[in-house]
This record gives C-alpha cells, structure tokens and sequence, in this order.
C-alpha cells in the first residue's frame, strides 16, 4: 500500500538536513539537545508545514475508523483505503473530522489577533463561542465557561468528568510548531490553555505532544524525541509510567507493535473517569491513546505510511492518533520529505479553508511560522539573516496533578426515565455521575433542574437541549463522606413538549474493589 522506502527516506533526509547547522544535530546516544540550535528559515518553515500536513493527512487516513474499532486493534486483513482525491472529498463532504485542526485554529487565531501574551480567557472565550460541535472534556469545558467558570477551574475534575479524556492531547500541536526547540515554553504555552478543558493525565498529553513536536525541529531521532519530550512529565503519574512502559516494550518486543499493544490493554485501560467509557470498550483517555500514537512513531521507524497505519490500526480514537504520530514524524521529515503518495493528495485541499475557519492551510503554514519567529526571540534566540538560531531548552518536568483521585467507579446503573419520574436514586458509596439529555422542540429551550443529596439542594442547573450548548453529563457528585446516598431532582420549569431523560448513573467508591 505504501509507496515509500526507506532507501527514500534516508535520502530525504538526507536532503532536509543540508540546509541545517550540523551542530544542532542529535541521536540518542549523544547529548541530543545543544544550547543553540541555526537552522534556515526555509527549512524551518519546512518542518512547520510538515507538522500541519502530517496532522491533516493522519486524520484523514484514520477518519473512517474513528472509534469503530474499541478494544480491538484493526487487523492486517481489514484494508484502510487511500485514494486519489480523498482529502478534498473529506474537505468538502465531511468537514467536521478535522476537528484536531479547526480546534488549533482557534488557539492560533488568538495569538495571531492578542499577540504571544493574550490571556486564558481571551482562548477559553473563541473555543467556548465557536460554532462547531464539541465532545466529551471539551464541550465539558464549553459549558463551565458560559456558565461562568472561567480557566483553569473549567478543566477541573471535580467541574468536568472529562478531565482525562484525550481533548487537549489533540489540540496541542500548535503549541509545539510555535516553540521550535522550546519544550518548556510548549509547556507553557499549554499550561494556560490546556487547563480550559482538562487536567491531571488529560493535561499531560497535551504537554507531551507539544513537546515531542518542539524537539522535532532539533532531532532527527523518533526515539530520543518521544524518550526526551516525556522528561516534561512528572514521574509520578500513570502517564508518565504508560509512556515509560511503551518505550520499554519497544526495546523488548522490537519486531511486534501488536504484543506492544497487548500489554498496554492488560495494564492501562481502566477507565476511571468518562462517564460513557466506565464499564464500557469506549476508552477516550489521553494515556491509552496517546500509547497508540507512541507505538506508530516508534514501530514506524521513521517511514511515514506505516507510522500513521501502525497508529490507526491501535484502535480506539484512530483519526486523532495518527493525526498526532504524523504530525510529530511530518515536523521531524519537512514537508518536503512527505511521499508524494500523501501529499499529491494534501496539495489538492491546501487552499480550502477548514470548517468553522477562515484560515487554509496555505495560510497556516505562514500564520505558525511567524508565531515560531516569535517565539524564537522572546525566549533568547535570534534571526541572523536567513538563519534563525534557537536558544534551546532541556524538558523540565510541569507540576504534578492527578485528577479522579480517590474514587473509583462500582457500578453502571440503568435509570431510563424521564422527568418527573425519577424518584429516589439510593447508592452506597462516595458520588455518582448521570448521564442524559434533554429534548425540545424549542432549540432554545433550557431545562431548569435542581439536584438534592439526602434532602440537601446541591446544585441548581441549567441544561440546555442546544447540542451546541448542551451539558454533557447532566449531574455528578464526588468525595461524599462513604456510605448511603439518597440523590432526588426536581425540574423547575416543566414542559410538556420538552424531555429531561437520565440514562445511566455511574457509581463511586472511595478504592477497587476486590473480586
């Protein structure tokens, strides 16, 4: 299926790193990051649009798969097509798969309007009133902020029970093409647009693609880039260890993704936290799939059809993971090193704009090539002509967080009814977490419902039937003292015409149990 070799690629890179000083260059036994780093400007620019092509072009392979295959990976027999045209057919009939993209767009169109120092709430306030639909810890997040919890209490896991789900892990990619070199000023970056939507392992993996994409710039290396960018992340944490597992695995298993894989199912797909993924296959957790996106950069040694293959055939979120491993492998190669099996394609949609933007590629490539220069300055480097020398930057770890902390999910029930008619809901343990939606004909109509724990008002909600505007979960409830629960909701302005229906509860305690 793949028409690149690896004679080719040697070759192009070959080609890619002539116009960069060699002082700059590293591998995994060396000391791999120098304190400056010259590089063109035309081969920065290069890298640049390699990282937004890459993420385009991994998102459209993967896209029909996305979520089709849950706990399984895709087998060798199942044949993903890649056809003459494909990407501006998706363009134009299926715009809303370049969320991983259109979502960047509006973290770059600030910048691009505020300057370097624009404020969290001037992101929080684009992502949370633009118009294209949202999922899981993002629209989690939209809802906070319109409701008037601002950054970072609207990534929060006790406001969001999405806070670990893979939202910003795929939607850091501009964090990192603006910060050639710089892991720590991705980090940054991320630190105050990351906590919109997500915190703890969800954060994690934002700050870990950004800073895989920043030392790609610098590295010709995949596995000293995926080992040297998780130096970002706290040692402590369960992302930290599935990332440090994964590159273990790959020294172990070097010829096998697949028992890589397998390893990665036995030890790290205990959703804890997405309401929809407990008990269930779904698992949209940032550090499983961001699993997925390390074990097709490193099994796909730098070849770039069998990286996004490797990490769409993973499964789960398989538009996303190989949109980040091409991404990342894409920066690393340039644009001008992508096989022309992949880019013929690409070339034919760089002039359309993505949904929901007035932005096309074409105009990307030069709005994040001039936020790189930017950065490049503000962080002690310089342009010297038609060289730009990076001040580069040893990954230092950020601030450990751990979201879902001391609870753990016992049991899925079925409630299936609708307002009035819940009753009482009992449970034994320390929260529960409600999923449902409400219906209207009335596109406008917001369902006013007020949550009661032993007789107790909790919270008074708004639950608007707008997808757009919509609460993902409609209640939830962690760290009550252990024991018995009695919860009980009362709809504040009943409509005839209008549903308010609870689906599932999910139920917590404070540790696993035993078997």
């Amino acid at each position: 299926m793949r028409r690149s070799t690896i004679h080719s690629l040697l070759a192009g890179m070959a080609v890619a790193m002539a116009g960069t000083s060699m002082t700059g260059c590293s591998t995994a036994n060396e000391n791999p990051i120098p304190e400056e780093y010259t590089i063109s400007k035309g081969e920065l620019l290069d890298k640049i649009k390699g990282g937004w092509a890459g993420q385009t072009i991994g998102c459209s392979y993967g896209g029909p798969t996305e979520f089709v295959y849950r706990g399984t990976m895709i087998q060798d027999y199942v044949p993903i097509k890649w056809e003459k045209g494909n990407i501006k057919e998706l363009f134009h009939r299926w715009p809303g798969l370049y969320d991983d993209i259109y979502m960047d767009l509006t973290f770059v169109k600030v910048f691009d309007r505020l300057g370097l120092d624009a404020p969290a709430d001037s992101f929080a306030v684009a992502f949370a009133n633009a118009g294209y639909h949202l999922w899981h810890a993002n629209q989690a997040a939209r809802y906070n902020i319109l409701h008037g919890i601002m950054p970072p209490a609207s990534g929060h896991w006790m406001n969001n029970p999405h806070a670990d789900d893979i939202d910003y892990q795929i939607e850091a990619d501009y964090a990192g093409l603006m910060s050639p070199g710089m892991p720590n000023s991705a980090s940054e970056i991320s630190d105050k647009i990351g906590h919109i939507m997500n915190y703890g392992d969800g954060w994690y993996g934002g700050v870990y693609v950004g800073a895989m994409y920043s030392l790609a710039f610098i590295s010709d290396d995949i596995e000293f880039i995926v080992t040297e960018a998780l130096k970002t992340i706290p040692k402590e944490s369960n992302f930290y260890k599935c990332m440090a597992d994964v590159i273990g695995w790959h020294k172990e298993y070097p010829g096998d993704w697949k028992q890589t894989w397998f390893e990665c199912e036995r030890k790290y797909t205990s959703e804890t936290g997405c309401p929809e993924g407990v008990f269930a296959p779904l698992d949209i957790d940032a550090s499983i799939n961001c699993a997925y996106v390390l074990i097709g950069l490193l099994y796909g040694e730098g070849d770039f059809g069998k990286t996004l293959d490797i990490s769409t055939r993973c499964g789960q979120d398989s538009d996303c993971n190989p949109a980040t491993a091409g991404g990342i492998l894409a920066t690393m190669l340039g644009y001008s090193n992508i096989p022309s099996y992949w880019l013929d394609n690409l070339k034919e949609a760089e002039d359309l704009d993505f949904a929901y933007t007035d932005l096309s590629l074409n105009e990307t490539y030069q709005l994040s090539y001039n936020q790189a220069l930017q950065m490049v300055e503000r962080n002690g480097g310089k342009i010297d002509g038609d060289n730009v020398i990076i001040k580069c930057q040893k990954p230092e770890p950020v601030a450990y967080e751990k979201s879902f902390e001391g609870i753990w999910p016992i049991e899925k029930r079925g409630i299936h009814r609708n307002m009035p008619d819940i009753g009482e809901i009992e449970i034994d343990g320390t929260g529960a977490a409600f999923s449902g939606y409400v219906q209207s004909p009335n596109p406008d109509y917001v369902a006013e419902v007020e949550m009661y724990i032993d007789g107790e008002l909790a919270e008074t909600a708004q639950l608007p039937c707008l997808y757009r505007t919509r609460r993902v979960d409609l209640f939830w409830k962690y760290l009550l003292p252990k024991g018995k629960h009695t919860f009980t909701f009362k709809w504040l302005n009943p409509d005839d015409k209008s549903t308010v229906r609870f689906t599932d509860a999910i139920i917590y305690t404070d540790a696993a149990q035993a078997n």
